[in-house]
């Protein structure tokens, strides 16, 4: 296993968010980072988590970690522990009262989670080998990019959702 830290969240070429991990110590332009596919829920989660701001509504992650803490339980630790037919697969460590436990999660999920409750987060060896691009590569494609960044662009057009949403938009 090899820690990593989230790099930022992007889109691909068909618009679909992706979430970056890179082993933490490694030069940004070298070594892999490793994409993960993600909905743009757990996308926007991330990026919320990732600036450190608390958005009006409590979103599944922040209920998740509130629940952990009101039971007692911690985050110890959150691993990307394997890729099959290209559906990644995490694991979620948690820390109880009565020992550990070790939950089956999806990397989307798991990350956000381990961002809130600060855990650290690792990638199986293989999986980054298997997957993982050259991370020369994301750096070119940033630096090609105008405008905002597309975490903080994601973020503002959810930011506008909240703001103008009305329940009535969500009945039948």
């Amino acid at each position: 296993m090899v820690q990593v830290r989230v790099l930022g969240v992007a889109l691909d070429a068909l618009g679909q968010h992706i979430i970056l991990l890179k082993p933490i110590g490694e030069d940004p332009a070298e070594g892999h980072v490793l994409p993960i596919w993600v909905g743009e829920q757990e996308a926007t989660s991330t990026l919320i988590a990732l600036s450190g701001e608390t958005p009006p509504r409590p979103q599944s992650h922040d209920l998740m970690k509130t629940l952990l803490d009101t039971v007692g339980a911690r985050v110890e630790r959150v691993e990307v522990t394997r890729i099959e037919q290209g559906t990644f697969y995490a694991e979620i460590t948690l820390i109880t009262a009565t020992g550990a436990l070790v939950l089956d999660a999806r990397p989307s999920d798991s990350v956000a989670l381990a961002l809130r409750a600060a855990a650290p987060l690792f990638v199986a060896d293989d999986v980054l080998e298997e997957v993982g691009i050259p991370a020369a590569m994301v750096e070119a494609v940033d630096e090609e990019e105008e405008g905002p960044p597309v975490g903080e662009q994601t973020l503002d057009e959810f930011k506008d959702f909240i703001e103008h949403v009305d329940p009535e938009d969500f009945q039948g």
